[in-house]
């Protein structure tokens, strides 16, 4: 080769050498080029003169990076001669590599198996929440299966003799319900009776795979609706603490066992966890702070002054920090969060369900008779039978105060009836025997409530007629005052309050399903208006005002840095966080714009 020109940078060097196939070397104060081809050991190499000091010292460092990665064991200068020392530096650098790929290998091999039980693990995660409707109807169908075979049962008695002889039933439920009665000396078990033999074997089947797939429901709950409950529950805190100003200018009542539980989990360094906007103690803490103070707010929000420190010194310790904080799992995880997570699923309803109906499977195994109860989930599982017991609850304080009022008046015509009416109360068939049921309070307002109030004329039709005593008219006028009172009023307004509120929920749902299918969601002009032209609702609905894209809208701003919004957005943004709509074209669209325009 030619005399290579003085070369000023390290980075030319190392180009020259990739792409003629040249290896460098340091030899004294120059550098050489040499080839890669061992055989050839007699190949000249060329010197190379660096422009100054500074610059032969970065050539030394590229070069020492560069001879790590050479397995020739020597190198031929010029001259012919081999230079042991940096082949014996090389043969180090070789055996070091070596031994630091045997232990990378194992390691790389260890995350591959991590990454691989990891992926697994979330695509039954996502299975679960996918079929986790399939299978509550599974479980459903299961169920109606098992009671099915339940009609098959009879009851059946077991003589004494039989009994003492130590004979065994067929039945998973034998002794469960055992009585002594006068016409058998025996006792009194279920037994299956059918005569193809399949149908015990079908029901052990039939109700392990029930509890199997109600697990498997809790599985796919805790997948698919958890982290919703969570994000709902952690919107609903950040909410009310940032624009409410909640445990900060104002305390929850004592009664409020729900705000009391979230106190705990303001100060977590994990909340919010699900929630989007992760900056929400840093906007409490600018709103606040000025007033009650930045230490008492850091205080309560569980804040320090690294977390609001975004200097680079202050960067680098949280780092090292954190490092050293990621070699204990134990101390990486949020106990506080973690409780308060686990206190909103317990209480949620859906889960209180799915952990009830789990209860009653694994009871079935005891008595198949349990099994039963898992009927009532087809009112669960279907909208319209919901709204039937969502009925029952929705006027619930009014339901029970009424249920209560009914309790006291039916107490007082029990002490009216203990003192003045107890020789009435005679319900025994023989005249020779007395069977009193008014000869002590308990007893007698028991019978009031068990037996007047499910009369259909009251308690009068239940007792003894007055004709001929001489508290005649007093039995009149007590038995048509509870009449009327009891019967009349009080449980016509109980009825009243169910059927009320089931017809303002039914209402409610088909006034809900006519606006959407009517009325535009965004700015609420009928589809009358619309429609004077060819699907002219359908196009203003797809086209104009289209709600997907006003969501799409919304996330673009909350995932958009606020310092590239523009003015719109900026506006948008603004009311988006306080929570005011107004920005929503209410009674306007681009038709009524031109038409406005043109009249």
């Amino acid at each position: 080769m030619g005399h290579v020109a003085a070369v000023t940078s390290p980075m030319e060097v190392d180009v020259l050498s990739d792409i003629f196939g040249l290896k460098m070397k340091k030899d004294g104060g120059q550098y050489r080029l040499i080839t890669q081809d061992l055989s050839a050991s007699g190949t000249t190499s060329k010197t190379i003169t660096t422009a100054d000091t500074s610059e032969k010292h970065q050539g030394t460092t590229a070069t020492e990076e560069k001879t790590e990665d050479q397995t020739t064991p020597g190198l031929v200068n010029a001259g012919g001669e081999v230079t042991e020392k940096n082949t014996v530096k090389q043969k180090a650098d070789w055996k070091a590599k070596r031994c630091s790929d045997k232990f990378e290998e194992p390691e790389s091999q260890h995350s591959a198996f991590w990454e691989t039980i990891s992926t697994h693990n979330k695509s039954l995660q996502n299975y679960f929440a996918r079929n986790f409707y399939n299978m509550r109807l599974l479980a459903l169908f299961v169920a109606f299966a098992i009671n099915f075979i339940l009609l098959f049962y009879k009851v059946a008695s077991l003589p004494a003799s039989q009994k003492e002889e130590g004979v065994v039933t067929s039945d998973s439920s034998e002794g469960l319900d055992s009585a002594d009665d006068d016409d058998f000396e025996g006792t009194y078990y279920f037994v299956l009776e059918e005569s193809s033999g399949y149908m015990e074997p079908s029901l052990l089947f039939l109700a392990v795979a029930h509890t199997i797939i109600s697990f498997c429901c809790i599985i796919g709950y805790n997948c698919l609706k958890v982290p919703l409950v969570i994000f709902k529950r952690e919107k609903e805190v950040a909410r009310k603490l940032e624009f409410d100003g909640l445990y900060v200018t104002v305390q929850p009542p004592e009664e409020d066992i729900k705000g009391q539980w979230d106190r705990l989990v303001i100060n977590s360094p994990s909340f919010p966890s699900n929630y989007w906007d992760k900056f929400v103690k840093r906007k409490v803490m600018d709103k606040y702070g000025d007033f009650y103070g930045c230490e008492k707010i850091s205080e309560l929000l569980g804040l320090d002054q690294a977390a609001l420190d975004f200097s680079s010194e202050s960067k680098e310790s949280r780092r090292l920090k954190r490092e050293a904080s990621w070699s204990a799992l134990l101390k990486s995880i949020d106990m506080k969060y973690q409780v308060w997570k686990l206190g909103v699923v317990f209480t949620d309803n859906s889960f209180l369900y799915l952990a009830w109906y789990m209860a009653m499977s694994v009871l079935g195994h005891y008595n198949n008779f349990f099994f039963a109860a898992h009927l009532l989930d087809i009112a669960m599982g279907f909208k319209t039978l919901r709204t039937i017991l969502t009925s029952v609850t929705h006027n619930g304080k009014q339901l029970a105060l009424t249920v209560g009022l009914l309790a006291v008046v039916v107490y007082l015509y029990t002490v009216v009836a203990f003192n003045f009416f107890r020789k009435f109360y005679d319900k025994s068939d023989d005249k020779n025997t007395q069977d009193m049921k008014c000869n002590d309070m308990l007893t007698c307002y028991m019978f009031h409530m068990y037996v007047g109030v499910r009369a259909g004329g009251g308690i009068g039709d239940e007792i003894e007629d007055p004709a001929g005593d001489d508290f005649e008219v007093e039995r009149i006028f007590f038995d048509i005052t509870f009449f009327f009172f009891v019967i009349v009023i009080l449980l016509a307004i109980i009825q009243g309050l169910i059927i009320d509120a089931f017809g303002e929920l039914r209402d409610q749902q088909e006034q809900v399903k006519e606006d959407m299918e009517t009325k535009c969601f965004i700015c609420g002009i009928g589809n009358e208006y619309f429609d004077t032209v060819p699907h002219g609702f359908e196009t203003h609905t797809l086209q104009e005002h289209n709600l997907a894209n006003y969501l799409f809208f919304l996330m673009y701003l909350i995932n958009k840095d606020e310092t590239e919004h523009t003015g719109q957005e900026s506006f948008v943004w603004k009311m988006y966080q306080e929570r005011c709509w107004e920005f929503f074209p209410v009674g306007d669209c681009f038709r009524k714009q031109y038409e406005d325009q043109l009249g």
